[in-house]
């Protein structure tokens, strides 16, 4: 079995609304494996996006603890938090967030700007993200002249050019079509596959979830179940 690079014990996570308090994430005890392609599924208000910001240290739990890369993300001051999260994770989010005035490579290359990297640096990184993901004749396009599914691989190449190890995907195909979406998921397996990139996404598709090697459900806050979806093992990993 491979290493747990995520570790949540008792997690809580609760909201006030008037007098009643609702609680999102209920006292959540969950690991998962380095290496691995996670789908997080659930009804709607189950805390699949809650948890999803958790895990990238969005946001922090009410009780419990959340482990990342042996790092207890409690324990860090928020300039330190954002250190963590730009180094070692990769945000892909439903609407892209790609800003229209700038290229593909410019994209790509805005939050490498907080890395220490020289310039040559930053425009080979965000070269070679946008290259894995089949975007290298579209560096100079505009979002506007991308298709929705180039726009969403952009958002990917932006997410993967730091090198992070964890790329968490809040339902990164809900904009796109059948094609377009296949597509995306395909790149995302890639990515998982041939980097070992530990991949979290949120999704209702049922299909999109059949991309992942495991699928976590949750309902209310708790655990559900976790399912094995039968994909090939990645290869070079134990048996």
């Amino acid at each position: 079995m491979s290493t747990p690079i995520i570790r949540l014990s008792r997690v809580s996570r609760f909201y006030q609304r008037g007098g009643e308090t609702l609680h999102v994430l209920d006292e959540l005890d969950l690991e998962m494996e380095a290496g691995t392609f996670y789908a997080l599924m659930g009804p709607s208000g189950s805390g699949k996006t809650t948890l999803l910001n958790m895990v990238g240290g969005l946001d922090r739990p009410d009780g419990g603890e959340v482990w990342v890369g042996g790092e207890n993300l409690a324990e860090l001051e928020s300039a330190d938090l954002a250190e963590w999260r730009a180094a070692h994770v990769g945000f892909v989010f439903q609407g892209f967030n790609l800003i229209p005035v700038l290229t593909a490579l410019e994209n790509v290359e805005l939050p490498l700007l907080l890395a220490p990297l020289s310039r040559r640096e930053r425009r080979a990184q965000a070269l070679r993200a946008l290259d894995l993901v089949g975007l290298s004749d579209r560096v100079k396009h505009k979002p506007g002249e991308l298709s929705g599914g180039q726009e969403q691989r952009v958002a990917i190449a932006r997410a993967i050019a730091s090198d992070p190890q964890l790329l968490l995907a809040d339902e990164p195909t809900g904009d796109l079509d059948r094609e377009a979406a296949d597509q995306v998921l395909d790149l995302m397996e890639r990515l998982n596959r041939e980097l070992s990139k530990t991949v979290l996404m949120v999704t209702h598709d049922p299909q999109a979830a059949s991309h992942a090697d495991k699928i976590i459900h949750l309902d209310k806050g708790k655990l559900g179940s976790i399912e094995e979806t039968g994909r090939a093992p990645r290869a070079g990993a134990g048996a």
